[in-house]
């Protein structure tokens, strides 16, 4: 779906490489992760859009028919729940193109990883000591 086979520099420029209809929801997904994110890093990696914050905390892609969100997620029943309609094979999600984006979801997910990576982390810390 992309227009350039080169790694973009930033998510910026990630996005611009859609049409309008994909940039929009693209961006509305990027700025859904940065609410429930705010600390988190944009960088690009895998060629991909990433957001990290004591590791990586999820990836997006878009692509012809569905939006991937990765990695997968798991340890929490009611998100487990809700994203099982959108897992794919490895249990990355697929949102598909043609029905609704769940936004708020995909929050829920970034506030989950969020939480969990500032765990591993304190824990290492902890280890450390």
């Amino acid at each position: 779906m992309a227009t350039s086979s080169l790694t973009p520099k930033n998510i910026d420029e990630y996005i611009m490489g859609f049409p309008p209809e994909a940039q929009a929801i693209l961006e509305r997904i990027r700025q859904t992760i940065r609410k429930s994110a705010p600390d988190a890093q944009e960088t690009i990696s895998y060629r991909i859009p990433a957001f990290t914050q004591c590791g990586v905390v999820v990836y997006f892609a878009a692509f012809k028919n569905h939006i991937g969100l990765y990695p997968p997620v798991s340890g929490d029943a009611r998100i487990e729940k809700a994203i099982s309609p959108y897992a794919g094979e490895k249990g990355n999600l697929r949102f598909p193109l043609d029905q609704p984006i769940p936004y708020d979801l995909i929050g829920r997910i970034v506030k989950l990883r969020v939480k969990r990576n500032l765990a591993k982390t304190a824990a290492r810390n902890k280890k450390r000591l």
